[in-house]
């Protein structure tokens, strides 16, 4: 699998994510920088966490407006599939290619601990590695990870299946609608999600219950 990660003044957790998708499709992704006009054509784009343009304005604001989106923007069009984690999540919601916005934490405080997660579809390319209802352990570590949607497009969202995960078993650390943790666009081509499953890849680490979505991928172009 050909993949790309995009890094962004602020981002933290590009190596992580350059190191996981590197283990498991046994290919380094492209890394491109945020300036950068173009993307060399790959399976797969990935928006990785941090804190670009350390979250001034608002989480993702400035990113979504960095020259690189366009890009993203007509690659998604294409059907190539992005993925945006935490900040990357962010990012795409502030860019338009996924619906609703990333809040404060209703707490208002950093959450930094693992949270349990259910699949909420398993019929795509991202999550295909896993079983339907399946509960999974995976990092979270945010300010701003507490997704909010309009009545309406929430309904749209759940009525489409565009719910991928939920947080699960009384773990929503942040006050997410419905327990949303991640969502797809309409054509479930575009994933963010505020877990980290980069960071749950091999046992040595505490788990691997973040390699199915990963593993999904890698098989989904094969």
């Amino acid at each position: 699998m050909k993949s790309a990660v995009i890094v962004f003044p602020g981002s933290n957790r590009d190596r992580d994510m350059i190191a996981a998708l590197t283990k498991i499709s046994g290919e380094a992704p492209a890394v491109v920088w945020h300036h950068d006009s173009e993307i060399p054509d790959v399976d797969l784009i990935v928006l990785p966490g941090g804190f670009s343009y350390g979250d001034y304005l608002r989480t993702g604001a400035i990113a979504a407006r960095s020259p690189i989106m366009n890009a993203v923007r007509e690659a998604s069009a294409r059907g190539v599939r992005v993925l945006g984690v935490c900040n990357g999540f962010q990012i795409l919601t502030e860019a338009g290619l996924l619906p609703g916005a990333l809040l404060r934490n209703a707490s208002l405080r950093f959450v930094c601990r693992e949270v349990k997660l259910e699949v909420a579809n398993n019929q795509t390319a991202f999550t295909q590695g896993y079983a339907q209802g399946q509960i999974i352990r995976c990092p979270v570590a945010h300010h701003d990870g507490n997704y909010f949607a309009d009545a309406e497009t929430l309904k749209a969202i759940e009525d489409n299946g565009q719910v991928a995960f939920r947080y699960a078993e009384g773990t929503n650390p942040n006050g997410s609608l419905n327990d949303i943790a991640g969502i797809f666009n309409a054509d479930k081509t575009v994933l963010g999600l505020m877990p980290h499953p980069e960071n749950l890849i091999e046992s040595a680490h505490g788990g691997i219950d973040g390699r199915g979505l990963f593993e999904g991928l890698v098989r989904q172009v094969a």
